[in-house]
């Protein structure tokens, strides 16, 4: 199994997020060692929690709610 995988399948596991919202986060190219600034949404009350962040910006970017297909990471 290659390091990004990895890094994928534990930020997977740290902030409780779906396939379907890894899957959208790593089509808008973003890094799972750096979600982390992303996801202090209990110390920054104005943001969202990433969940949802990762959702509205897929949909900002790409107009619809999910991918067609969504894969798995092994």
């Amino acid at each position: 199994m290659s390091n990004k995988i990895r890094e994928w399948l534990d930020a997977k596991a740290k902030y409780r997020l779906s396939d379907t919202q890894i899957q959208m986060a790593r089509e808008l190219g973003m890094n799972p060692k750096k979600l982390g600034r992303i996801a202090n949404h209990e110390q920054e009350i104005w943001k969202s929690p990433l969940p949802d962040f990762i959702e509205h910006i897929y949909f900002k970017r790409f107009k619809k709610e999910r991918p067609d297909v969504v894969t798995r990471l092994k």
